[in-house]
């Protein structure tokens, strides 16, 4: 679920950093730059693991920002295939559930990939999973679930890649689009609702 991943990138300290110890001002320009962010095919970025070097600072004429090359590594957030998560089902769509964890909130669970006998209730706007016995259970909005991951979408979200005026920037819940998206499944003993079970 947790990896650590090398980067390479140019990091610029402008002259209210040099104040600072020189690692400190390229450990927060770094954190700063990268931090809860997603980096395109690589994950969520949680923060900076460690400096491994850096090269002599460039002075910019008449600026006086400081360019450094830096070969770092980060703390990326990117649970593999198969991993068992948890999370809060935030939202729901004839399409599926979309659930959260504490600190990613673009975890979807489509319709095809819930229990047998699972279907989406109009009137109340929720999905009722009926068993083998007849009773129904409810995938309530809040509760706790248990998902299975078992793909994951990317898009690039870098400024020549982005929707042009008047093309479709926005997905059928209005929310903007997300870089990363995860897709679980609810299909096997133990998934769904944790109160279930």
């Amino acid at each position: 679920m947790f990896v650590v991943s090398a980067v390479q990138d140019t990091i610029q300290l402008v002259p209210q950093d040099f104040a600072k110890p020189s690692v400190q001002a390229i450990s927060d320009n770094i954190n700063a730059k990268y931090a809860n962010k997603v980096i395109h095919k690589i994950g969520l970025c949680i923060g900076l693991f460690d400096i491994v070097s850096t090269s002599e600072g460039l002075i910019g004429n008449g600026t006086g920002v400081v360019s450094a090359h830096v070969d770092f590594r980060l703390v990326i957030w990117r649970p593999f295939k198969g991993e068992i998560l948890t999370g809060r089902i935030e939202r729901f769509s004839p399409t599926g559930i979309t659930l959260s964890t504490d600190f990613y909130q673009d975890i979807v669970v489509l319709n095809n990939m819930l229990f047998d006998g699972t279907n989406y209730d109009a009137s109340e706007k929720v999905f009722v999973w009926t068993t083998d016995s007849g009773t129904p259970l409810y995938f309530d909005r809040h509760e706790i679930a248990r998902f299975r991951i078992e793909a994951e979408h990317w898009i690039d979200m870098s400024p020549q890649q982005q929707p042009g005026p008047g093309e479709a920037e926005k997905e059928d819940d209005g929310r903007g689009r997300s870089p990363y998206t995860i897709f679980g499944s609810m299909q096997h003993s133990g998934m769904g609702p944790t109160i279930w079970w």
